[in-house]
């Protein structure tokens, strides 16, 4: 259960109608998680300023585990360092695993470790992105933790949410977890290399990820044999240098 935004505490199976009543205690809980949210949209707002002041162009990587965001994030760093300056945000409930493998890139990296949380908020984004003191005209990635749920509910500041779904997980994960397709800007569909040897459909996948959210832009990627890398990379360097960052 997270201890920031409550998953878990109200779930509950029942047959009946919700016409009955809740205990007080409910009522007190979901304002608690209110504010809590609203505390972090302030925040990230604050956040987002200081992106936009500073021109840096900041992504919020969102996904399962095991959806290989680290191993994409290190070829697009492969690409993309000496012609952009790069920073790394990586959130984890433990260890600096993801981070080390980042610094080894020779890359500024800080790591946030969130025990028991299962997402990162704009005050320990604020706080890392304090340290890195990244420079202007940059490109700054945040690693979310592995969680296809409770990261798309918190606003980090970043200009670009984007959801990764690798092949492995089927492709009937958009519809089982529409609300983080429905919050992302960009959903990169990774190893799809390993698709003929699954029963997966990488254009099922992406006709499903569009019933979520008609409006995903989308990348067909294999992080490992750097398939579909170079397209996401030029993507990325034209945004941070369009106008409007």
């Amino acid at each position: 259960m997270c201890g920031t935004c409550g998953c878990g505490k109200h779930h509950h199976e029942h047959e009946h109608g919700h016409g009955h009543d809740h205990h007080p205690d409910d009522r007190r809980t979901i304002a608690v998680e209110q504010d809590i949210l609203q505390r972090n949209n302030l925040l990230a707002e604050r956040n987002r300023g200081y992106f936009e002041a500073k021109h840096i162009f900041c992504l919020n990587l969102m996904s399962a585990p095991g959806s290989g965001k680290t191993t994409l994030l290190e070829e697009t760093i492969r690409r993309l360092k000496g012609r952009l300056p790069l920073y790394v945000i990586e959130g984890d409930q433990q260890t600096s695993n993801d981070a080390n493998r980042i610094a080894a890139l020779d890359v500024p990296v800080f790591q946030i470790n969130t025990g028991a949380g299962c997402h990162l908020e704009a005050a320990t984004v604020h706080h890392a992105f304090q340290h890195l003191n990244p420079e202007n005209d940059s490109l700054l990635f945040i690693e979310n933790v592995g969680n296809l749920v409770c990261p798309a509910m918190f606003d980090l500041g970043e200009a670009k949410k984007v959801v990764i779904v690798s092949t492995t997980e089927g492709d009937d994960k958009p519809l089982k977890y529409p609300h983080i397709f429905q919050q992302a800007d960009i959903c990169i569909i990774n190893k799809i290399d390993l698709a003929p040897f699954l029963n997966t459909e990488v254009a099922t996948l992406r006709e499903n990820a569009l019933k979520a959210n008609h409006r995903l832009l989308l990348f067909e990627v294999s992080a490992l044999q750097n398939t579909g890398i170079d397209h996401w990379c030029n993507w990325l360097e034209t945004e941070l240098t369009a106008p409007s960052h």
